[in-house]
């Protein structure tokens, strides 16, 4: 999957026209002081029964941009400017690609978190006497910070797209909302999908493991000597 979204990102480019505009990210959030707001770790299933529908919404989306602005009744020098249709197409694809996950492993510590996705990389968030650090990796720079309980975490790639994760967990903990946004700086329309998840109980590994010195990490289903 990380291939395929790598390839969309190209197409993207290209849409845009080199993706040069610089994307910027509100870090008003980004500081807070004690514990941090919520604990979001644990694993999650995606609960398929809710959430958008990506063709449904893209189709919303096109209706709405292309709906032709009210007439005034006063001239105008100046056309209205026509939304290019193939670039909020493209950003769905994007962001179809990215919320595909069905399982989210969260950790959660003092300082930390990180959010496993299944056939994605990871996503991290630090934070540091109450203010988050920016993290760098092989795909952009993240940004993260809690508006109120929710979490969001914000990846500027280097072509000028901004992906934008908003967790929110629900009062009782056994349900995860994950808003998706992908936008880039040459589009004045970005795109959101929706997703949920509900907490569920990894059973333990049948493994048992230890590393060694001479063989590394050995793994068996009985019970392991050193």
């Amino acid at each position: 999957m990380i291939r395929q979204i790598a390839i969309v990102a190209v197409v993207l480019c290209l849409l845009f026209g080199g993706c040069s505009s610089q994307q910027t990210v509100d870090s008003s959030g980004r500081n807070f002081s004690g514990a941090m707001p919520v604990n979001l770790s644990g694993s999650w299933e995606r609960d398929y029964s809710r959430g958008d529908d990506a063709q449904a919404t893209l189709n919303n989306v096109l209706r709405r941009v292309s709906r032709p602005a009210p007439d005034t009744g006063f001239p105008s020098n100046s056309p209205a400017p026509t939304p290019d249709l193939s670039k909020i197409v493209a950003l769905a694809q994007l962001a179809e690609l990215i919320t595909r996950t069905d399982v989210l492993t969260i950790e959660q510590s003092d300082y930390e978190i990180s959010i496993a996705r299944k056939d994605d990389f990871t996503l991290l968030c630090e934070f540091h006497d109450g203010f988050a650090k920016r993290t760098q990796s092989d795909y952009g720079t993240e940004v993260c910070s809690w508006n109120g309980a929710r979490l969001e975490s914000h990846l500027i790639l280097p072509d000028g797209l901004l992906i934008s994760h908003r967790f929110t967990i629900s009062p009782d903990s056994q349900n995860l909302h994950v808003a998706t946004t992908v936008s880039s700086g040459s589009s004045s329309t970005p795109f959101t999908l929706n997703r949920y998840y509900v907490k569920f109980d990894r059973p333990e590994s049948e493994f048992n493991c230890i590393e060694t010195l001479s063989m590394k990490r050995v793994c068996s289903t009985g019970e392991i000597r050193p």
